[in-house]
């Protein structure tokens, strides 16, 4: 069991500490977790602007609502996941975790927020983001259901005692499609009334860059998760099978991007910039590893596979965006 800085850190819940509604306010907004919030935005704007240049317009009503939808389900998912992690037992017992990355947000932990007052802030969230969905159904149809149900459905079972996605070995996989495919697709469904072959070629790279963050994300948290019976893939696979995996995920994001420019869905410097970020990735997964000396690289990688993930995803929307404007 390793006891560094690194590890150790958390919330200082004089921090977080009053009664006053802006102390209720910012302990609510902490909670979510929301440095993780550009997972869930940059896929809406990716399928947007597919969605854009599919139809030649933008709907803004649309854009705003899925936005916000989206992110309460992210949030919802976050603090649920706190809430599933602490009733298994392996958040409280993770002395292993990097914090702010790994082991949870520690509001529980800490005793900035209960059981009972997280669980009830994840519910509501969701609650909020189905009233954002009913306005996206106002707006555009009953079509979004689908989106919306599925959404909400991962993010509830990804978590929930009993079903816990996350612990079965398909919390990589529920991650890509809740936060890669279906924000992808349903963004672009928004803007131009199509779900096809080339919108789900569009989403794929997002999908396999969000997944590399849960598998990194996941591995300092081996010990805590095997001991709880939460069986990640990195429980099951160990930190070398997890690099490899990693690695595998990267390459798979560029095969992706160089199958969408084959299709001329997206111009040819498009995989070029992909290439870029898989060397990157490379040096990433060498700090994949579990051996105390190597701590603190562990938590580089596990900023540069997030930075991986914005610039991925930025660059795939700089160049649809560059061929709907020609």
């Amino acid at each position: 069991m390793i006891e560094d800085t690194v590890a150790q850190t958390g919330p200082d819940p004089a921090h977080f500490a009053g009664s006053s509604v802006a102390a209720t306010v910012k302990r609510l907004f902490f909670a979510t977790r929301p440095s993780f919030f550009p997972a869930s935005v940059l896929p809406v704007l990716v399928g947007t602007a597919w969605g854009y240049a599919v139809a030649g317009e933008f709907r803004i009503m649309p854009f705003v609502l899925a936005v916000l939808a989206t992110v309460c389900v992210h949030a919802g998912a976050n603090v649920l996941n706190d809430v599933g992690d602490e009733i298994g037992g392996s958040d409280r017992d993770n002395t292993d975790r990097i914090y702010p990355y790994t082991g949870g947000s520690r509001f529980i932990q800490n005793g900035i927020m209960t059981t009972q007052q997280m669980t009830i802030w994840g519910i509501t969230l969701l609650v909020i983001a189905t009233l954002l969905g009913l306005g996206l159904i106002a707006s555009s149809g009953t079509g979004v259901l689908l989106f919306g149900l599925v959404g909400v459905s991962l993010a509830v079972f990804y978590s929930l005692p009993r079903v816990q996605l996350s612990a079965r070995g398909i919390g990589e996989a529920t991650v890509a499609l809740a936060f890669g495919t279906l924000p992808v697709m349903g963004a672009a469904w928004l803007q131009s009334g199509i779900v096809d072959l080339n919108a789900f070629l569009i989403s794929l790279p997002v999908s396999m860059w969000v997944a590399a963050i849960l598998l990194i994300n996941e591995v300092p948290d081996i010990q805590a998760d095997a001991l709880a019976g939460k069986r990640t893939l990195p429980v099951r696979l160990g930190a070398r099978g997890s690099r490899n995996l990693y690695l595998a995920l990267h390459i798979a994001a560029v095969l992706s991007v160089g199958i969408a420019v084959a299709r001329d869905l997206l111009p040819w410097p498009a995989i070029a910039g992909t290439g870029v970020l898989m060397i990157l990735a490379i040096y990433a997964s060498s700090g994949i590893s579990l051996a105390p000396d190597t701590r603190e690289r562990l938590k580089k990688s596990i900023e540069m596979t997030l930075s991986v993930h914005t610039a991925g995803c930025l660059w795939v929307l700089g160049n649809i965006l560059y061929i709907s404007l020609q």
